[in-house]
């Protein structure tokens, strides 16, 4: 048979099909989609869809703080912001501007309807009576002016899920006038900016994530097997393994995000293992004087079952995470699944196509590059043969050591989690936390009973208590509603006096306030808190961005207080908001982890219980990777870290990768048993075969997580910490803890 013509056959079809791969990743685009993050299938996502229609995103955005050092009561600086106004009221994708020198107090005379400025920006005799005007108004302070006087806030409200290309647009128009106007000491904070900014840092950290890979892989191939063929090969076929992932994203559209930006780092390096057990394998049998087909086709008859349970396990714990309700954690778990397959497939096809194209290695020289490691396996296999008490001992107490730090960890996940405390947008963030009401946003849906309206009396007493409440016992620091609404323009019937700002005493001064708000129904700032029939109503505020644990105690709190004092025959409430919708977020992490971890465990004990049809062994091969795992959750828990969701993924992709070592142990252990030997002497010849092959293919997987910590997004900074602990805690045990276990524990069934 030629192999050589079916080898060039192969090649060719593989070229073909990373051409159409190329062609389909060059479609790809980056993208940061704040909705995706919300639980998919939850009915509170259908709800708030269904009241955002009515009345606007709470998240379309910008916050624009200017910080004067000489406070804001100075003429130079409020004509800078003044002319910051008018230029964003003139951007295309910009639907209003609330700015501290636009804002008006509205006053209904006798004779009309008027709209004093609370800043007279061109009169600074004025400045003393307008600062006393400012500070007395309590809807201003925190808003649209800091408590100190120093900073004021712009207010911008884009259009509804403004894309990357206008974003990016306006983003950098209000950069450059802030320059030209000198506005050189400003904080910005929103969506608009947030988008713009995650896609950049994807774009960097895609590219240095890949340059470490590379040059951390070509570092390990060249120690391992110190020839040329043996670091451009495996790095042709794992290189292909990534360019097909990427090209299935783009055969379907998807879209690089936050998540998936990780996927040809993670395929690079998890990619290499199979490649690696074959080329180990076969330099083994090289080395012994093999012929070149002959030595192919033992390496594959003996690693390629387990090389396939190894891609089946790790490709598993990857679509465990479909379990999710994260859009970005699904596709990053599906897409990362489909790359491992094919990943396998290349270096069942690739792999051995060139092996048989290229010159077969200098026996000699194979010899010499495999000489050291069965001294040092056999050094590592007399220490523990001599100390499995000390082993199991120390293994016991790090278990008990573990399940005391689980027990500390506490679920939480805050605006953005994602970013590190000293990133420029978290900082920014914290300024408006600082010096005005918050970044957080809080949504409450207001239905009338039936009978009533917003502007009924009862209805406004109703919605009032409320108010009180979130500003007391809540946390609110800016409301505004349909009782606000009615408030302002009591105000302006009274001189726009402050002392007027209160709900209409008399039903005549309420029925004046309805008629004129009946008139007004279709502006766009009352359609923002009111529906036009005036049935349903919005309560939206500000605060400070308190963590998902906190937020949920102070809902359950708040629902206990309307359950007890709102009367639903009057008014109805229901919370709502883009951020209650990510809090809901941390009710699926420890379910969908455990759910995930369960899913792994089951195929993983389908597997062994398939190759040894034995408990026990089912049992021992569990062992070595759940204590890895106990271990980073006590780490997780002793470092006070909270468990979200981009952090509780690690767990079930730790175990799908983990479990490779101990599937490749086991298979090799198998064949020796199935050979005769007794147990003690298949366990050397197993420990001495597949560990030089174990810890290199770790060393490579530890490296390439490892250069995750050079992101900024703290995601995928922990992504990267914990997996590499985990497969290094994993390949401890594999190595260690597993011979001992198979040899005090596993009993060979009669033949």
């Amino acid at each position: 048979m030629n192999y050589k013509k079916y080898s060039y056959l192969v090649l060719l079809l593989i070229a073909v099909l990373t051409v159409a791969s190329v062609y389909f990743v060059a479609r790809l685009r980056f993208d940061y989609n704040f909705d995706n993050f919300f639980p998919k299938g939850d009915p509170d996502l259908e709800y708030y869809f269904t009241y955002r229609a009515k009345f606007g995103n709470d998240n379309d955005y910008l916050l624009i703080g200017l910080e004067n050092n000489k406070g804001i009561f100075d003429r130079t600086f409020l004509t800078r912001v003044d002319s910051l106004t008018r230029f964003l009221q003139r951007q295309p994708h910009v639907e209003n501007v609330l700015s501290p020198t636009t804002v008006k107090n509205p006053v209904i005379e006798q004779f009309g309807y008027f709209e004093i400025p609370y800043l007279h920006v061109s009169e600074p005799e004025r400045y003393s009576q307008d600062s006393a005007n400012i500070y007395n108004t309590r809807e201003l302070i925190g808003t649209l002016f800091s408590e100190d006087a120093r900073s004021v806030s712009l207010f911008v409200q884009t259009t509804d899920d403004l894309a990357k290309g206008p974003s990016d647009t306006l983003i950098a128009a209000l950069y450059d006038k802030l320059a030209e106007l000198q506005l050189t000491d400003h904080h910005i904070a929103g969506k608009a900016l947030a988008q713009s900014v995650f896609i950049e840092k994807m774009k960097v950290e895609l590219a240095i994530f890949m340059s470490a890979s590379i040059l951390l892989v070509v570092f390990f191939l060249w120690i391992t097997f110190r020839t040329a063929w043996g670091v451009l090969v495996p790095l042709v076929v794992v290189l292909l393994s990534v360019l097909w992932g990427l090209g299935v994203m783009g055969l379907f559209n998807k879209p690089i995000d936050v998540m998936t930006v990780l996927l040809p780092t993670i395929m690079f390096v998890v990619g290499m293992s199979d490649v690696i057990h074959i080329l180990t394998r076969y330099v083994t049998e090289v080395s012994q004087g093999t012929e070149k087909l002959r030595a192919l086709k033992v390496t594959l008859r003996e690693v390629g079952m387990a090389t396939f349970l190894t891609s089946l396990t790790t490709a598993v714990g990857f679509l465990t995470l479909l379990t999710t309700a994260i859009v970005p954690i699904r596709n990053f778990g599906l897409y990362t699944a489909i790359a491992i397959a094919l990943a396998y497939v290349l270096a069942f096809t690739v792999l051995p196509a060139i092996l048989l194209l290229i010159k077969r290695p200098n026996p000699v020289r194979a010899r010499r590059v495999d000489l050291n490691w069965p001294i040092l396996l056999r050094r590592m296999l007399r220490f523990i043969l001599r100390n499995p008490k000390a082993i199991l001992g120390s293994s016991a107490a790090i278990v008990i050591l573990s399940l005391v730090g689980i027990s500390q960890i506490r679920v939480d996940t805050t605006l953005l989690e994602d970013l590190g405390d000293k990133d420029p947008i978290v900082l920014d963030f914290r300024y408006f936390e600082e010096h005005f009401s918050g970044v957080r946003p809080f949504e409450m849906h207001l239905v009338a009973a039936p009978g009533y309206s917003m502007y009924d009396k009862e209805v406004l007493q109703e919605i009032e208590k409320i108010e009180q409440y979130l500003y007391s016992s809540y946390g609110l620091n800016f409301i505004s509603s349909p009782a606000t609404v009615v408030k302002t323009l009591s105000r302006a019937q009274n001189g726009g006096l402050q002392d007027y700002f209160i709900l209409p005493v008399s039903e005549r001064e309420l029925q004046q306030v309805t008629r004129r708000l009946q008139a007004l129904r279709k502006r766009s700032e009352l359609r923002a808190v009111v529906t036009t029939d005036q049935r349903e109503g919005r309560l939206t505020g500000k605060m400070s961005d308190i963590g998902s644990a906190r937020a949920s105690i102070l809902n359950d709190s708040l629902r206990t207080f309307i359950h007890r004092n709102i009367n639903p025959d009057i008014l109805q409430t229901r919370l709502t908001g883009s951020a209650m919708l990510l809090d809901k977020n941390n009710e699926y992490v420890t379910n969908n982890m455990m759910q995930g971890l369960l899913i792994a465990f089951l195929v993983i004990a389908v597997i062994v219980g398939l190759i040894y049809r034995s408990v026990p062994m089912v049992i021992i091969s569990l062992i070595p990777n759940i204590i890895p795992l106990l271990m980073i959750g006590g780490i997780i828990g002793f470092m006070g870290i909270n468990l979200n969701v981009s952090i509780s993924i690690i767990f079930t992709i730790a175990f799908g990768i983990a479990v490779d070592d101990t599937i490749h142990f086991l298979s090799k252990l198998k064949l020796e048993l199935m050979k005769g030997k007794s147990l003690p002497y298949a366990v050397k010849r197993t420990f001495i075969s597949t560990g030089k092959a174990i810890i290199i293919t770790s060393c490579i997987l530890v490296g390439g997580f490892l250069t995750l910590v050079f992101s900024t997004f703290d995601a995928t900074f922990y992504v990267g910490v914990f997996i590499s602990i985990t497969l290094l805690f994993a390949v401890i045990a594999d190595l260690y803890l597993l011979p001992v276990l198979i040899l005090l524990f596993y009993r060979r069934g009669k033949k």
